[in-house]
């Protein structure tokens, strides 16, 4: 036990001159793994893994190394835990107690349900708002890639949506070119991330980057029409909150309970905020289509 301890405390001085996980540099974690993988995951043993394994695990892909990187995993947590050090992070994620298939069953479910609301909201906003009214088609091209595409993604559909509301309307030609633009950065953004190097670093600068020009541009908007259109203190509501609850991705620390993160916070944290949007979506499109009508009337 004295050698463990001792591995231990190397390793952890060693990790922060380092890049990658102190878990899985473990070399506790690494001869356990190793162990597991030549007992269970080959010939009969690996037959017999398989054979009892559930379908829903199968199905979900995990094998037997993943197995044996999971029942390893806590194996070291507990010998961090007993020798008094910090909870370290595994291939990049902190440990969490899986459910069924899921590894992080608090963030699968708070997607779901921001997936959920998202999909109700939707539904309503296609049963009060006309086809007719001009910001319709950009309003549910939003709606459908909330939550289910990358953070980069939606806040660069956002900015467009600002464009569109702010420019685009009068100047479709403008927002037709700042779309291509969107389009041009988000494809080099995931290429580069992609193909390149997976920065860290880089990834959360553009990200942060974006997200400033987002809440700028949405909040100097509100600002400026508050008076004029009572229904944009929503999005001012919406934009200082999103902005607030921004921060809880910043943090880092080992799941409560071994299921709620910073990330599983943020998410059921942001399920009323895109409530609140698409009720501010919703009544500025019927404004517009009140405008419209009104200015179709007087021609």
């Amino acid at each position: 036990m004295a050698g463990r301890t001792a591995r231990l405390v190397l390793l952890a001085g060693a990790a922060a001159l380092a890049s990658g996980s102190q878990g899985d540099r473990e070399p506790v974690y690494r001869d356990c793994v190793h162990r597991c993988e030549e007992r269970n995951c080959s010939g009969g043993a690996l037959r017999h893994f398989r054979s009892r394994q559930p379908i829903y695990m199968s199905l979900a892909g995990w094998t037997c190394q993943d197995d044996c990187k999971y029942e390893c995993m806590w194996v070291t947590v507990g010998l961090y835990l007993k020798e008094g050090h910090k909870v370290p992070q595994f291939h990049g994620k902190w440990p969490f107690s899986r459910f069924l298939f899921f590894q992080e069953p608090a963030s699968a479910m708070a997607s779901f349900l921001n997936g959920l609301a998202s999909l109700v909201m939707l539904c309503r906003y296609h049963t009060s708002v006309p086809a007719s009214s001009p910001m319709y088609p950009t309003c549910v091209a939003f709606a459908w890639k909330m939550d289910y595409f990358c953070a980069s993604t939606v806040i660069l559909h956002s900015i467009y949506l600002c464009c569109v509301r702010t420019v685009g309307l009068q100047h479709p030609a403008v927002a037709s070119a700042f779309r291509a633009l969107l389009l041009l950065l988000l494809t080099a953004h995931v290429s580069y991330l992609s193909l390149v190097r997976f920065d860290y670093g880089y990834n959360l600068a553009a990200n942060v980057a974006i997200g400033l020009v987002n809440v700028v541009w949405w909040l100097a908007w509100c600002l400026w029409n508050q008076r004029r259109l009572p229904h944009v203190r929503k999005c001012m509501v919406v934009v200082l909150l999103l902005q607030g609850l921004s921060l809880l991705e910043l943090l880092d620390f080992p799941p409560f309970f071994w299921v709620l993160d910073a990330h599983a916070i943020w998410h059921i944290s942001t399920i009323p905020v895109h409530v609140l949007f698409f009720s501010f979506l919703e009544d500025d499109s019927l404004y517009l289509l009140k405008e419209s009508e009104a200015k179709f009337k007087l021609d």
